[in-house]
């Protein structure tokens, strides 16, 4: 199948497929906005969930307390809710078989 035959969410998916990354990386890869990537995810997670491959999902992570138990793992929060801090890894993606 050539490139410019795949929909965007099958692009993704297969980049996700070859390696980790995080919506920004995506978005470059793919000419998207982050926002826009994480929206595609979470149609690529429930289209992958349930046959053989799995949809992992490394979380948010705040990078001045450690904070990770953010509601929404598919989310780019702005802030920690535990410090408050603005300084937030973005969450990272992957699809395994």
């Amino acid at each position: 199948m050539r490139e410019a035959d795949e929909t965007t969410r099958q692009r993704l998916a297969d980049a996700l497929r070859v390696e980790a990354a995080t919506p920004s990386e995506l978005a470059e890869t793919l000419d998207l906005t982050p926002h826009a990537v994480v929206d595609h995810v979470e149609h690529v997670a429930r289209s992958v969930n349930g046959g053989d491959e799995q949809f992992l999902v490394a979380p948010p992570t705040c990078r001045d307390c450690g904070f990770d138990d953010f509601d929404q793992l598919l989310n780019m929060p702005s802030r920690c809710p535990s410090c408050k801090s603005e300084s937030i890894a973005e969450p990272t993606f992957t699809i395994e078989q």
